[in-house]
């Protein structure tokens, strides 16, 4: 792909007064949010009362993701258009034209030059579109950080956590892609202060999340970050399953069949088996709590299973945020809370202070959401199915905050992450494949550059894991509807991408 591009650019303004329990605030490149339509509007408008839901914070998570949103849906109709206007003699200054108006970049113009021998190549400028569109999306947002706590909010989540009891968040949501937010919007965390890997059906791989458990002790010991060894707290881990409220027997977990109750049971019992590791291994089972959170993917409302007096999570023991939020329309702040926190303790079953505290943040965080989808998708999403942009495999994707935009597979290997991969390329084929268009995936790992031969072997990685890929979905690879764009990052410097390859480059053209 052309080195010269158009960047999507991007500023950011955070308040310096904004605290936790308050969204990270965003203002728009431009101008003023788009005006919602009259029916949004009269909703958002009976919402904004909450006592909880801060003024102003919801328009500017809308304006993010409308932006980024809107630069990958341009592509299909501008390709529609493009497709019309094949065979006209100027084809090809007229397509580069267009394309640097309407996308920011411009197209291979090998493929533009050849569209009056053959068909125009549509399935290869697909992918094309996507990795540019993507690239500049993910580089704009490494520069400008728009979702980032400034350091005081940070310092003051950081000092809640531990008032909480608690030194280190660990979420493992399931991978698909109406949870891809989960972080950011529909829970209101810090993403950058809060880990996240996601895995098919919240199965998060048990050995490394050990791994990130021994880490994290070690900086404590070694370093007092994020506090010292002695400090009183503990690692919480946190897994969220997700169901379908408007149609819960075919919008569901895919991975356990559309099955709510499998689907919570299933991440409940990879809860037990993270903290049964740390006890085998370490003895040492009590520094550590357990979380499970549901996510109704129609209106982004939670349920939060706060976990009994033994620590233990039940699926069938929870509170329901948006039942909560109705029931406390029109309270002032401080009853709000008070009300949150009675019904909070009613169901946590004699569980700590510091963790009620916590679970009644989370419901409260939600309640932003849920007035932000009523406001803006009058209750409940127009997509409720899956409507991903691309696949990101590998290790990264930290900018990835936005619902439907991208299905995860976290891995090191195709064999490990096979069952993961496997349901992506399915939700694709469904997406993309059955249309004619190509399943668009990004293969990254990010590498720390402060280690030795780290790079080379994250580029390793990365190549490896496409060459699998290809032999794992011959067929598709073969008839162009797969492609795929190499890239690697180094996450201690908070660098931009660094594209190495694509399946693109047989045209002539490179990044």
């Amino acid at each position: 792909m052309p080195t010269g591009r158009n960047r999507h650019n991007r500023s950011s303004t955070r308040r310096p007064d904004a605290g936790y329990g308050r969204p990270m605030e965003l203002r728009p490149e431009r101008g003023e949010p788009r005006a919602a339509p009259d029916r949004r509007a009269r909703v958002g408008a009976r919402v904004a009362g909450h006592a909880l839901v801060p003024a102003g914070d919801n328009e500017r998570l809308l304006a993010h993701e409308a932006q980024v949103k809107e630069a990958f849906d341009r592509i299909e109709p501008f390709l529609r258009r493009l497709s019309a206007l094949q065979h006209e003699a100027d084809f090809t200054d007229r397509a580069q034209a267009m394309a640097r108006a309407e996308l920011g970049f411009e197209l291979p113009r090998r493929i533009l030059d050849n569209a009056w021998i053959q068909q125009l190549d549509i399935r290869h400028l697909y992918a094309w579109c996507v990795f540019e569109t993507y690239r500049a999306y993910a580089d704009d947002f490494y520069r400008h950080q728009p979702l980032a706590p400034d350091p005081a909010e940070a310092d003051r989540f950081q000092a809640w956590l531990q008032e909480c009891g608690f030194h280190t968040v660990d979420v493992s949501p399931c991978s698909d892609g109406r949870l891809a937010h989960v972080i950011r919007y529909v829970l209101r965390l810090p993403h950058g202060l809060v880990r996240r890997k996601s895995f098919a059906g919240a199965n998060f791989d048990v050995e490394t999340s050990l791994r990130r458990w021994v880490e994290t002790e070690l900086s404590r010991y070694r370093e007092g970050a994020p506090n010292t060894a002695d400090a009183p707290t503990r690692y919480l881990k946190i897994a969220v399953y997700h169901f379908s409220s408007g149609e819960p027997a075919t919008q569901g977990c895919a991975a356990h069949g559309s099955d709510t109750a499998v689907a919570a049971a299933a991440a409940r019992d990879r809860l037990r088996d993270f903290q049964e590791a740390i006890e085998n291994s370490f003895c040492c089972g009590a520094s550590i709590d357990l979380l499970l959170v549901g996510l109704d993917t129609d209106t982004d409302a939670i349920r939060v299973h706060p976990p009994d007096a033994e620590g233990e999570p039940d699926p069938a023991r929870y509170v329901e945020s948006e039942a909560l939020f109705d029931r406390t329309q029109g309270l002032g702040a401080e009853a709000v809370r008070e009300r949150v926190g009675e019904e909070v303790a009613a169901v946590a079953g004699g569980s700590e202070p510091g963790m009620q505290r916590f679970v009644a943040g989370l419901l409260e965080n939600n309640f932003a959401q849920i007035a932000y989808v009523r406001a803006n998708h009058g209750g409940r999403y127009g997509d409720i199915g899956h409507n991903e942009r691309f696949m990101g495999v590998g290790m990264g994707f930290e900018e990835v905050q936005l619902r439907n935009l991208t299905y995860f597979a976290y891995l090191q290997t195709v064999e490990e992450g096979a069952p993961d991969l496997d349901v992506g390329v399915k939700i694709f084929s469904g997406l993309n494949v059955e249309r004619g268009l190509p399943v668009p995936v990004v293969l990254r790992f990010d590498y720390h550059g402060q280690v030795p031969g780290a790079r080379e072997r994250a580029e390793a990685r990365t190549r490896r894991v496409a060459e699998a890929l290809r032999g794992r979905f011959p067929r598709l690879a073969e008839q162009g509807l797969l492609h795929t764009l190499l890239a690697v990052r180094d996450c201690a410097r908070n660098g931009t991408l660094e594209v190495i390859g694509s399946s693109l480059e047989p045209t002539g053209e490179t990044h």
